[in-house]
């Protein structure tokens, strides 16, 4: 049954690879994002909040690109929408914005037409369009996920984050594109780095399903991504060394950067001391940046409550301060 009076869905933020799993490993974060959509005679966009500056606000905005494709998918006609959205994830920092997007506007799409696509279905469009499953994963399915994409399809298994694992991130001030920090990766790498990515992949996710805090710093070290973008984010070689030892249970690029994700003990009384390492040494390399303390978000993709006369912002204002 159409929801004509329209949909609104939250969607949490993400961090992608975790060290080693490249592509293949994400988490959902406690940061989030809201879209609103709505059939209209006309489509119109209300964007709100710091994110949301320079998004362009006609059919070009991926949150109406991605609904289009939905539509097309369920062989339904919507060419005219009004979507509003917030947002709390900021734009190319290596927190899933763009896939946080993708998966709201084709969430509430599919809401706004009665589900007629399954989660697992809208899995593979927005895996297809961001070109790998671990952001979007996490942002449809929460918690962490472990995932393959076959070029058609995608499988994942979902992790139960542990009670006591908390995030801290530590957002730099500049921005840096997924394609730009592509571009220094190898084209080829070694069977010796292959083994020893797979290795310690492995082991991560072990860990985490087990809960076994002890073995997660040595499993989140990295030789695929995290040597050759370390040039693109000053002190990050001397953060993923030192951190452990300042209370960081792991430490790692969150998904292409520039933010540095630790996983830390939420029990850990090192937890202030870590924070101020952190940013300390971003800032002796002449990086501002702010830190976030974030838990692992067990809930992917919600549909809010029904859209009534509470405003999109009065019902945000709820949950976060705007």
């Amino acid at each position: 049954m159409d929801r004509n009076e329209g949909v609104r869905v939250k969607v949490p933020a993400s961090t992608a690879n975790l060290g080693p799993g490249f592509d293949t490993l994400g988490m959902a974060l406690s940061l989030y994002s809201w879209v609103e959509m709505k059939k209209s005679e006309q489509t119109q966009f209300h964007l709100y909040g710091d994110q949301m500056k320079g998004i362009p606000k006609d059919k070009t905005n991926l949150l109406y690109r991605v609904a289009q494709l939905v539509f097309v998918e369920a062989g339904v006609s919507v060419p005219e929408v009004e979507i509003s959205m917030y947002s709390e994830i900021p734009l190319t920092r290596g927190l899933g914005s763009s896939a946080s997007a993708i998966i709201g506007g084709m969430t509430a799409a599919n809401a706004l037409i009665g589900s007629p696509l399954s989660n697992d279905k809208i899995f593979d469009m927005a895996t297809s369009l961001e070109g790998h499953p671990d952001n979007v994963g996490a942002s449809l399915f929460g918690g962490i996920i472990t995932a393959i994409w076959d070029g058609t399809h995608a499988d994942y298994i979902g992790i139960e984050p542990h009670e006591d694992l908390e995030v801290l991130v530590v957002i730099p001030e500049f921005q840096l594109s997924t394609s730009e920090a592509r571009k220094v990766l190898p084209d080829h790498i070694s069977r010796k780095d292959a083994v020893y990515n797979i290795s310690r992949s492995s082991l991560l996710v072990a860990a985490l399903s087990s809960g076994r805090f002890d073995l997660i710093g040595k499993a989140m070290s990295d030789r695929l991504h995290q040597p050759y973008r370390a040039s693109l984010v000053p002190g990050m070689t001397s953060i993923l060394e030192e951190a452990p030892n300042r209370g960081a249970l792991g430490v790692a690029l969150s998904g292409a950067g520039p933010t540095l994700l630790a996983l830390v003990d939420r029990r850990d009384l090192r937890k202030r001391e870590l924070e101020s390492y952190l940013l300390d040494t971003m800032r002796s390399h002449g990086i501002q940046a702010s830190a976030r303390w974030l838990g692992p978000s067990r809930e992917g993709a919600v549909i809010c409550e029904t859209v009534n006369s509470n405003s999109f912002m009065n019902m945000i204002k709820g949950e976060v301060e705007v």
